[in-house]
């Protein structure tokens, strides 16, 4: 600037530089602005004015300078306000971290700026919140320790900055993170740690696509940014840490009430178990009354699995490791989302109770359910006592019946004291499983028995059923009864049948036909299966005592006989051209003397007579025998050797 002494030298010119730098200082004109206005020496009335005005502007420009470093300054402190504001009004931690990292952004001047938060149980960091960022893959990107700026900036807690990433070699590259850096365009990047005293929770980071250096200042309002992003993570954690603690003082209370509750509740059942057994209830009851009492579903199982009673709705049988668990501490155990405790006379397992609905059962509900399970006990024993009675004396009728012991009458009186009308007609089934334990097969026969009021029980090496004959015949019976003893034993369970018979006499021939008829069955490889013998085609009629091959021709070659019968046609005269002649439908035209279509059109209506599998090698195989015994029925004729099929 101009001295006293000079003033008076200073030239018109000079004086107007000087307003004109002045105007350019009020109105925050850039620095080019300064440079473009100065004069050329020559320009200057003399030397003396040429450097005035070249002081002047060079004090303008510092003064420019200092005015934007305050200027900046508080940009800066009014961003850290404004931060520390939203942290006193905003509630989500997620929304005030999304303002800092915004924040950022537009103080630094930067593309992307961006936050990680470390992952102790993974033992790396990972992308919470970014802005300005447009790829996928960089948002989801995870740094381990040490991996990366980011990485290096968490293990260090210090503050790292490179001007361009691909080119620096202070940290340690790896192709995930150098894959997500390219495919967001970043070169420069500055990252500053997120502390929570000497801890490092995470990495607050500005980044930009062009390469370019941070400054000291950059570094200090990022890192300024952070810490107010570290005390927003704190506070949230603060907060969660006080609603934790206002709940469990809550909870607190309410168990105070809920032992009041249960202390009442405790005496009322302890007096409806004990007049149930008094009267005595059975397992039903007593299901019933836990379940109302402990308001929840209950589900009763014996020692092999199967239900013995359920109340309620909801509860799903025990697992096995549940009920090992209960049985080998002695308690009720939750599992699944049910409470289960096994039900044990000694050491000995007689099965399990389970209760649903009630996850949070405190311990006076604990012990009430499991005094539920001693009562259960008394009762299972008194009911095995029971059932072995009632079992022992049906096994004898059952055992005499199949072998003629006692007379027909004494036999029809004993059967109508256990509830069975030997009047009605009865199929015989003999069970076998090569799989399944053969007191389950036994436990499970017993069941179907009490179920159809029929009789159960070994015989020799067998499992016997006596059950009443209801259509469609022993056959399908025996077929329904495999898969549904199948289904509830988890193994194939083979059944043969016969009958139906009608009065004691005829059972020990009905056992004879159902095992011959059961061997049958896994000699064919049909385990799992049931049936009589009739169903089993050409090799049944073999094996069952009356020969009945007209029978067995109508009940292979039905649909087409009577096809004929009705229509006038000759399919069966097709069907035997198609077989003889090696089932070529050409040949068979020739030896019919029709066109090959014809003989098409007639092994078609056949297919739609006998079922899509009626070329099988197997029922092919049944359908020549018939075709011959039907061949020689017609040449013989009734009473001439024949039959009438």
């Amino acid at each position: 600037m101009p001295t006293t002494e000079d003033s008076g030298s200073t030239g018109t010119g000079a004086l107007l530089r000087l307003r004109e730098l002045l105007d350019l200082l009020d109105r925050g004109a850039p620095a080019e602005a300064f440079q473009d206005g100065e004069p050329s020496a020559s320009d200057a009335a003399s030397a003396a004015e040429a450097a005035v005005i070249a002081d002047a502007t060079r004090t303008a420009l510092r003064i420019r300078r200092t005015l934007s470093q305050h200027r900046r300054r508080e940009a800066e402190l009014a961003a850290l306000f404004d931060t520390a504001g939203d942290l006193a009004r905003l509630r989500e931690p997620d929304a005030v971290l999304a303002a800092i990292v915004h924040r950022a952004k537009l103080l630094l001047g930067t593309d992307v700026t961006y936050l990680s938060l470390n992952d102790e149980a993974a033992g790396d960091t990972y992308m919470r919140v970014t802005d300005g960022s447009v790829s996928a893959a960089f948002q989801r990107v995870r740094l381990g320790m040490g991996e990366g700026l980011g990485g290096l900036v968490a293990e260090t807690a210090r503050p790292y900055s490179t001007g361009d990433y691909h080119e620096d070699r202070r940290f340690r590259h790896t192709t995930t993170i150098d894959s997500a850096v390219t495919e967001e365009g970043l070169r420069a990047i500055l990252g500053v740690p997120l502390r929570l005293g000497t801890r490092v929770i995470g990495v607050l980071y500005a980044a930009d696509r062009t390469a370019r250096t941070f400054t000291p200042d950059e570094v200090a309002l990022l890192s300024s940014l952070a810490d107010h992003a570290a005390i927003a993570i704190d506070g949230a954690r603060l907060l969660d840490e006080t609603r934790t603690a206002l709940v469990d003082l809550n909870a607190a209370s309410r168990t105070i009430e809920a032992h009041s509750e249960a202390m009442r509740r405790a005496e009322d059942a302890h007096d409806r178990l004990t007049d149930l057994v008094l009267r005595g209830g059975d397992v039903t009851d007593v299901a019933t009354a836990i379940g109302a009492v402990l308001q929840g579903g209950t589900l009763v199982h014996d020692a092999e699995g199967a239900e013995l009673a359920r109340a309620g709705t909801g509860p799903r049988p025990p697992s096995a490791q549940a009920v090992a668990a209960s049985r080998a501490g002695g308690r009720a155990v939750f599992a699944d989302g049910t409470w289960v405790c096994a039900v044990l006379a000694g050491h000995e397992l007689l099965g399990s109770i389970a209760l649903t609905g009630r996850a949070d059962l405190d311990d006076a509900d604990r012990r009430l359910f499991e005094r539920a399970s001693l009562v259960t006990a008394l009762l299972l024993l008194l009911r095995r006592s029971v059932a072995e009675t009632e079992d022992r004396i049906r096994g004898e009728l059952l055992g005499d019946l199949l072998t003629r012991a006692a007379d027909p009458a004494g036999l029809s009186a004993r059967a109508r004291r256990l509830g069975v009308d030997l009047g009605r007609p009865h199929a015989v089934f003999v069970l076998h499983t090569g799989s399944v334990p053969r007191p389950r097969l036994l436990a499970a026969a017993a069941r179907v028995a009490q179920a159809r009021k029929g009789l159960a029980g070994p015989h020799h090496e067998d499992v016997v059923l006596v059950c009443p004959a209801d259509a469609p015949g022993p056959g399908p019976a025996a077929a329904s009864l495999a898969s549904e003893l199948s289904q509830a034993l988890a193994g194939p369970v083979t059944v043969g049948a016969a009958g139906p018979v009608t009065g004691p006499a005829e059972f020990t021939h009905a056992y004879a036909e159902a095992r011959r008829c059961r061997t049958a069955l896994r000699a064919l490889g049909r385990e799992g299966t049931g049936a009589a013998l009739h169903d089993l085609g050409f090799l049944g009629v073999l094996l069952g005592d009356q020969t009945d091959l007209g029978g067995y021709v109508r009940q292979t070659l039905g649909p087409v006989l009577a096809y004929d019968a009705k229509r006038g046609t000759d399919l069966t005269h097709t069907l035997r051209a198609y077989f003889d002649e090696g089932a070529s439908r050409t040949r068979a035209a020739e030896a019919l003397h029709v066109h090959v279509n014809t003989v098409v059109q007639r092994l078609d209506r056949i297919g739609s007579l006998l079922g899509r599998d009626w070329q099988r090698p197997e029922r092919a195989l049944e359908l020549q025998l018939a075709l011959r015994i039907h061949r020689v029925n017609r040449h013989d004729g009734p009473g001439q050797g024949g039959f009438a099929p």
